[in-house]
């Protein structure tokens, strides 16, 4: 796709209509150390993929479309309105050592931009076997990074105009949110646009910022060596070794072939109690992985490793952690294998009961005494990998970016952008079915390719749809 077929028609800044934060003039939300260890990485970023609005629409006309969109964004800001921020970074003491970070409620405004991409229909993004290249400037504030937000927004979306479809996507500040208040904000824009700007459900409620600590003796805001991060940043990035380059690839999982494949990994678990206890997620995970490794031929004896996220939503009740609150939760958790032991008979099932465990070891005061250990002394998590030996999950299936409804359908399909895809990366949505599940792998073509031929990988996979079928009607995902 020629880059001279996409153009940028317009970039609006949009605004809050409302200051008010539950009621009161709220300046500045301190981050907390599941915010801040994501200061080096990239955006968070989604798109949908839909059909225009049909002639028997409202909103059949594409201004018109762009300008709702524009509006219901703003009525959306209201219940979200430090996403309308910026960051703040602020040095303490004399030697500038040490720095406070912090979101400025100053209702700054986020990034609308309009743009159209000439002869670029449905089915050139949905046939191909990986994302089309072309899909990569289809999302705003791709190569930007979380600390920038000093000086940009903290949430951008994109309008794309296609021949016959509109590309809704939305690169948000990742120090901010993680998938299921990403999700939430989506939503809620959507269900907006969907009823009208005077019909906003009652049942809608102002998302939570105020950050959660386990107590009040830490001190707030969190001060951190972040001249120090940012050397060391700017140190890696300059020594690194250029990535290279990569394909995307969807691999689109059928509940009843998952269905199959959990009772499979299960069987493959030695300890009883625990295998009751593998999640789909966690089987998915382990066929994926164990494929991957399977089809590099690597050394038996080497180790591969799997960086994973725990979520602290459902693991903390003293304070509990809201289920509106908007807000990182996750821990970066990871497991290592021996290749013999990850590709050998019944791998995927010593992976999966590593993978429990590990979950399982996240217990309240553990997750306690990790966010006060961070306090005193903060790291950031590195996203360079050894390619092909390390990978890292990102995501979740419990949102379903499939069921959000802008007015004019549910979405043909739901990729990621490609913000934070320099490495060896697995993404796990939820699918367009009940109960199925979308995978998206980031790795080397021949990989992708390899993976595609393989009969054990792809028997749990949904099978291409029949070459009679036209495009309009085919299965596959991007």
């Amino acid at each position: 796709m020629e880059t001279e077929a996409f153009r940028v028609i317009s970039t609006t800044t949009i605004q809050a209509r409302s200051c008010l934060i539950n009621g009161d003039l709220r300046q500045q939300i301190d981050l907390n150390p599941w915010d801040l260890q994501y200061l080096v990485f990239g955006y968070a970023q989604k798109g949908l993929l839909f059909h225009k609005p049909s002639s028997s629409s409202s909103l059949k006309h594409t201004q018109t479309v762009i300008q709702h969109l524009k509006d219901s964004l703003s009525c959306t800001l209201d219940f979200f309105q430090p996403l309308a921020g910026r960051l703040v970074i602020v040095p303490n003491g004399g030697d500038d050592t040490l720095s406070s970070v912090f979101i400025s409620c100053n209702n700054a405004g986020v990034s609308f931009v309009h743009a159209i991409v000439d002869n670029t229909t449905i089915a050139d993004i949905l046939e191909p076997t990986c994302v089309p290249p072309v899909v990569k400037f289809f999302f705003p504030l791709v190569t930007s990074k979380n600390f920038e937000a000093t000086r940009i927004p903290l949430m951008a979306v994109q309008v794309t105009e296609l021949v016959d479809g509109i590309f809704i996507s939305c690169s948000m500040n990742h120090c901010v949110a993680d998938v299921k208040p990403f999700w939430n904000l989506l939503n809620t824009w959507a269900q907006i646009s969907r009823n009208g700007l005077n019909h906003v459900a009652s049942d809608l409620k102002l998302a939570s910022f105020e950050r959660w600590f386990p107590h009040d003796n830490i001190e707030r805001p969190i001060r951190i060596p972040f001249k120090k991060i940012m050397e060391n940043y700017h140190k890696e990035s300059t020594n690194s070794l250029q990535s290279p380059q990569f394909s995307r690839r969807i691999f689109h999982f059928e509940k009843d072939k998952l269905a199959d494949l959990k009772a499979k990994v299960k069987s493959e678990v030695q300890d009883g109690v625990i295998s009751n206890k593998i999640s789909s997620y966690q089987a998915i995970v382990a066929h994926v992985w164990r494929s991957v490794i399977r089809n590099q031929n690597l050394d038996p004896e080497e180790e591969v490793t799997y960086i994973f996220h725990v979520s602290a939503r459902s693991r903390v009740s003293h304070p509990p952690i809201e289920d509106n609150y908007f807000g990182i939760t996750v821990h970066f958790s990871t497991v290592t294998m021996k290749v013999r032991d990850l590709v050998g008979d019944g791998g995927r099932g010593r992976f999966a009961l590593e993978m429990n465990k590990m979950v399982s070891s996240y217990t309240e005061e553990r997750i306690k005494r990790d966010f006060e250990a961070w306090v005193q002394n903060p790291t950031m998590h590195e996203q360079s990998a050894i390619i092909g030996k390390s990978m890292r999950s990102s995501s979740c299936p419990r949102t379903n970016f499939y069921a959000i409804d802008f007015g004019w359908g549910r979405p043909k399909a739901a990729p990621g952008g490609p913000a934070n895809k320099m490495m060896w990366k697995l993404a796990v949505d939820a699918g367009a079915e009940e109960g199925s599940f979308d995978i998206e792998l980031c790795a080397s073509y021949e990989i992708l390719e390899a993976l595609g031929r393989d009969p054990e990988f792809m028997h749990v996979a949904a099978p291409p749809p029949p070459t009679e079928l036209s495009s309009k009607v085919a299965r596959t995902r991007l």
